[in-house]
């Protein structure tokens, strides 16, 4: 098959190639229309929805990839900031407010003009397979990502929502913890709290708890939580 890296406008996920851009949209509510759409949500809350006329199957895009110098990456978070960050999630959970975060950063560095996410995610691909492993390239948009999750975080099939949290990595099976088990259900409660909110009452449900995943290297603790998308809500 020809080299995908040169096509403009694409979505790639799961073995399946999309071209021939039709919309682009900022509001998620077109996602009740037909089509195939590939969708990329910010931090910030930024959503931007690409709709494609073609879906065909086909292997990982390739493409030219030469990425930044290794000392040009830059962080949002330095020690201080990361030190004092801690020291607040641990304020908020000591008095209740949360028990569980995240403290992220980002990291920034320039990319060589010559480079295309068609052949960073070839060589994702090849060197971390990931289940949910992809690319979305419509430049116009602003939008040139590529990811290599191991993650569920959410999918729509009409009306049901499916949801897989990770929570617990080991090289095998024998070296998950009581305490990776304890988080994930932690995690499992949260989301099915955050479904909740806009499901059908009484749909919320978790067809599988811990299951034990394999990829390649590692184990990871795996759970599904369903529900069904409640009317009116997009």
């Amino acid at each position: 098959m020809r080299d995908h890296g040169c096509v403009r406008d694409y979505a790639y996920f799961d073995g399946r190639l999309a071209t021939g851009l039709v919309e682009v949209s900022h509001d998620p509510a077109v996602l009740d229309g037909p089509g195939w759409w590939a969708v990329v949500g910010t931090f910030e809350g930024r959503w931007t929805c690409a709709r494609f006329s073609s879906v065909v199957p086909a292997p990982v895009p390739s493409g030219v990839w030469a990425g930044p110098s290794p000392t040009a990456w830059r962080t949002s978070l330095g020690r201080r900031a990361y030190e004092q960050g801690v020291a607040e999630i641990r304020e908020q959970i000591a008095t209740g407010w949360i028990y569980q975060a995240n403290l992220c950063r980002v990291l920034t560095a320039p990319i060589p003009a010559r480079s295309e996410p068609a052949g960073l995610a070839a060589l994702l691909a090849a060197a971390h397979p990931a289940p949910y492993a992809g690319a979305v390239d419509v430049p116009d948009a602003g939008v040139r990502v590529v990811t290599a999750s191991p993650e569920l975080f959410l999918a729509r099939d009409g009306d049901l929502l499916t949801s897989g949290p990770i929570k617990g990595t080991g090289r095998t099976a024998a070296d998950l913890l009581p305490k990776d088990t304890a988080e994930n259900v932690m995690i499992v409660d949260l989301v099915r709290n955050d479904l909740a909110r806009v499901a059908e009452p009484g749909t919320v449900d978790v067809p599988s708890l811990c299951a034990v995943r394999e990829h390649p290297g590692l184990v990871h603790l795996e759970s599904t939580v369903t529900a069904r998308l409640r009317a009116g809500e997009g």
